[in-house]
C-alpha cells in the first residue's frame, strides 16, 4: 500500500492523517528520514481496524499499530492527550478519542522541531509552536513546560544539539535543570540509551557540555563532570582543564571513526583525574590505577556493556605509557595486548594520536607487526613443554619473531642485535629443557 492510498482510505472513512516527528524535522532540515511516523484524529479504533485489518497493534497503553506503507513497516498511532500523575515516562494518564485535535497532540511533544506536522495527502504544514523558524535558527526549544514532565528529554535536548550543531535556548536550559530531581529516579537504561546515541553524533562533546551547562551532568555522568577544574600541565594540555582535554579528544576521535566502542573508551581514557586529590594538581600521578576505580563505580552505577569495559579499560592503563616504549618485550606485550582488547589496532592507534598528537613507528605498523607476531602460535612450542610454560615460550618466540622482522627494517631503532642473540640463547635452552620458560 502506497502512502496515498493510505491517506486516501483514511479520508475518505472522515478522519484527518498527519506526518510527524522526525521525518517533518529532517525534511526542512535537508536531511534524509530514517522512518516515517503518523497520527490520525478523528478516527474511531475499530474502524481503523476494519479498514486495515493487517495492522500490527503494538501500544498498550494507547493505540499504536504498525502499517505496510511504501514497502516499509510504518508507525500509525491516535492522536492523544497526555496529564502527569506520577513520575517518570510512565507516570500520565493518556486520553484517546476522535476529537483529539492535532495541535493538541504536537503541544505534549519535547521541542518544537519535533512538533510539526504535515497534512496529507496534500503535504500541508500544521506548525502552531515554530518548529520551523527555529530549525532555519538552529535553536532548540522547548514546546511547553510539559518538556519537565519526562525528565529524559534533557538529554534528549543535549543529543539532539549534538546531533544537529543547534544552541539550546535559555529557557529550555531552565526546563532541563529542573528536571535533576526526577532525572535521579530514572531507569539507567533510558540512561545509557541516550548515552550511546550521543556518541554517535559528529560532536559528542556538545552533549555533555550542555548537560554541564544545566548542572546535570554530575547527577548522569558524575566520572566525567569530576574532570572540570582537573587542571593540567599547560606544556602537555594547552586546551585547559581534564574536562576541556576530555571533550576536545573525544571530538577528535569522532571525526576519525564512527565506532562508539572506540569513542566512549577516548571519553573515559583520563577519568581517574577526576579522582585527583587538590594538593597534587596539576600533576595527575597514578591516574591510570584511579582511572579503573572511576570506570568500575560508572559501571556499578549504569551497567556498560561488557566490550566497553574492557576496552576502556585497556585505554586507561595503557594510554600513557603507549608511545613512549623503548623495549621490544614491552612493545610486544602492548600489541599483543591490543590484539585481544577489542579495540582493532587502528582504533587504539586513533586514540592515542588525538591524546599525544603523534604515533611512534610500532603504533603506526601496529598491525604489520601484531600480523608477524601471531604467526607464531601455542603449535609451535617443543613437546615436552606444558601448562603456562607454554604461554611463556610463546611469549619470547613472538618478540623473536618481531626483532627478525624489524631487523630486515633498516635503520629500524627497535632492533638489537644483543637482546637477539640473548633471546635465541633462551628459547634454545627451553628447547632443550634446560630452563624453564617461566623463569624471567
Amino acid at each position: 500500500m502506497t502512502e496515498r492510498v493510505f491517506a486516501e482510505t483514511v479520508r475518505r472513512a472522515g478522519a484527518r492523517v498527519f506526518r510527524v516527528g522526525g521525518c517533518v524535522r529532517d525534511r526542512f532540515r535537508g536531511a534524509a528520514a530514517h522512518d516515517v511516523d503518523y497520527v490520525m484524529t478523528g478516527m474511531e479504533e475499530a474502524r481503523f481496524r476494519a479498514l486495515f485489518p493487517r495492522a500490527e497493534k503494538i501500544g498498550k497503553s494507547f493505540p499504536v499499530y504498525h502499517v505496510r506503507i511504501d514497502g516499509r513497516r510504518a508507525e500509525v498511532s491516535f492522536a492523544r492527550r497526555e496529564v502527569k500523575t506520577g513520575t517518570g515516562y510512565r507516570g500520565f494518564d493518556v486520553t484517546f478519542d476522535p476529537a483529539v485535535t492535532i495541535e493538541e497532540d504536537l503541544c505534549r511533544r519535547d521541542t518544537t522541531m519535533n512538533a510539526m506536522a504535515l497534512e496529507l495527502p496534500a503535504g500541508t504544514l500544521i506548525d502552531p509552536y515554530g518548529g520551523r523558524a527555529d530549525i532555519a535558527a538552529g535553536i532548540i526549544r522547548a514546546v511547553s513546560a510539559h518538556f519537565t514532565e519526562d525528565p529524559v528529554r534533557a538529554l534528549r535536548a543535549a543529543r539532539q544539539a549534538a546531533a544537529f550543531g543547534y544552541a539550546v535556548e535559555p529557557r529550555t536550559i531552565g526546563y532541563m535543570r529542573s528536571c535533576a530531581a526526577e532525572l535521579q529516579r530514572e531507569p539507567t537504561e533510558r540512561l545509557m540509551g541516550e548515552l550511546r546515541r550521543a556518541l554517535m553524533t559528529p560532536r559528542p562533546s556538545v552533549f555533555f557540555r550542555v548537560l554541564h551547562a544545566a548542572g546535570l551532568l554530575s547527577l548522569t555522568f558524575p566520572e566525567l563532570a569530576a574532570l572540570s577544574g582537573k587542571t593540567q600541565p599547560t606544556e602537555f594540555h594547552p586546551e585547559g582543564d581534564a574536562f576541556e582535554h576530555t571533550m576536545a579528544m573525544t571530538d577528535a576521535v569522532a571525526a576519525e571513526t564512527d565506532d562508539v566502542l572506540t569513542r566512549f573508551a577516548a571519553l573515559v581514557h583520563d577519568i581517574g583525574k577526576g579522582l585527583t586529590p587538590a594538593e597534587m594538581l596539576s600533576h595527575h600521578y597514578g591516574h591510570e590505577v584511579a582511572g579503573l576505580d572511576a570506570l568500575a563505580a560508572w559501571n556499578r552505577r549504569m551497567t556498560l556493556p561488557h566490550a566497553w569495559m574492557k576496552a576502556a579499560s585497556f585505554v586507561i592503563r595503557q594510554h600513557m605509557r603507549a608511545p613512549r616504549l623503548t623495549h621490544i618485550g614491552k612493545i610486544a606485550d602492548l600489541l599483543l595486548g591490543i590484539g585481544v582488547s577489542g579495540l582493532s589496532m587502528e582504533q587504539f592507534a586513533v586514540i592515542i594520536r588525538a591524546d599525544h598528537g603523534a604515533l611512534p613507528d610500532y603504533l603506526a605498523h601496529g598491525a604489520e607487526y601484531l600480523a608477524v607476531m601471531l604467526r607464531v602460535t601455542g603449535r609451535d612450542a617443543p613437546a615436552h613443554l606444558c601448562g603456562t610454560e607454554i604461554g611463556a615460550w610463546l611469549r619470547m618466540a613472538r618478540i623473536r619473531a618481531l626483532q627478525k622482522y624489524l631487523k630486515e627494517r633498516a635503520g629500524d631503532p627497535f632492533y638489537s642485535a644483543e637482546n637477539i642473540a640473548v633471546l635465541d640463547r633462551r628459547i634454545a635452552d627451553m628447547k632443550a629443557g634446560k630452563i624453564s620458560p617461566n623463569m624471567k
